[in-house]
């Protein structure tokens, strides 16, 4: 359930009734100071990024982000900040509640991700960075809805088994363990994972552990070895190489880097398919 991402704890929370008015709020005043127009197209763009979001186009998510953005400043110049701000908590919300409506999130992890959202923007966010933490939203929403998606392979049990490692990859993840959790021996379940993802059954796990990782590095205040721990390395120094090995940056560089790229893997499927 990628349950595991949004398990942040020290978040500032807005529950979704006091949000949800402050929504109408926002648009009803601008529609008060005779910007009709100007709230229409709010609205129109709005509902073009959360289609972005939800097809997970997250280039064209970012520029429609960005127009809004811009929509805001316009409306309040020298409040812009805590505007945009606000705006940000609200869209989380937003999509929460379609997370939930459309049963993507039981009530629990609606919760819990809404929270993750709220106390990355209450940490993170400061006037020189809007763009860059608004680009940072929209990449965790996206990756939270990427992975609720089933894998296509067309071997069950390697679909299978990617989704088992992609729901528990906080675990401490042993080969010889999953093949025992799917009845099959380690050396078929370790040579068809191989054979239908190009990569081994140890380092889709690795892989998947990083690309978590980059999460609680950006949206969260935990120390990088407390994060090593959590997720099962068996020291801080061998974490360090294996994140800059697939990052090419460490894991403090890429905390403080927002420019910085997310690591991103896609299975490729293997020759004998």
């Amino acid at each position: 359930m990628h349950s595991h991402i949004y398990r942040m704890s020290g978040v500032k929370l807005m529950t979704g009734k006091s949000t949800e008015a402050s929504n109408i709020d926002l648009i009803s005043i601008i529609e008060k100071e005779g910007n009709r127009e100007q709230a229409e197209l709010f609205f129109h763009l709005e509902n073009k990024l959360l289609t972005q979001i939800f097809n997970l186009e997250k280039d064209g998510a970012r520029s429609t982000l960005k127009e809004i953005e811009e929509i805001l400043d316009e409306y309040k110049p020298k409040h812009s900040f805590g505007v945009i701000k606000y705006y940000f908590v609200i869209l989380s919300s937003v999509i929460t509640r379609r997370l939930q409506k459309e049963s993507i999130f039981n009530d629990e992890n609606a919760f819990i991700f809404n929270a993750a959202c709220i106390e990355m923007i209450e940490t993170n966010l400061h006037r020189e960075n809007l763009v860059e933490i608004g680009d940072e939203l929209v990449e965790f929403y996206c990756y939270i809805l990427k992975g609720k998606l089933k894998p296509s392979l067309t071997h069950e049990t390697v679909n299978e088994v990617v989704q088992y490692i992609n729901e528990n990859v906080e675990k401490q993840l042993i080969v010889e363990e999953i093949a025992k959790h799917f009845n099959v021996s380690t050396s078929h379940l370790s040579r068809i994972f191989r054979e239908h993802t190009t990569v081994t059954l140890v380092e889709y796990i690795t892989i998947r552990k990083i690309e978590d990782i980059q999460f609680y590095l950006r949206f969260t205040n935990l120390k990088i070895a407390d994060i090593a721990e959590k997720f099962h390395f068996c020291n801080q120094s061998y974490f360090t190489r294996v994140f800059k090995k697939y990052t090419g940056l460490t894991p403090r560089r890429f905390r403080k880097d927002l420019d910085g790229n997310y690591f991103r893997f896609t299975i490729k499927k293997g020759d004998s398919l």
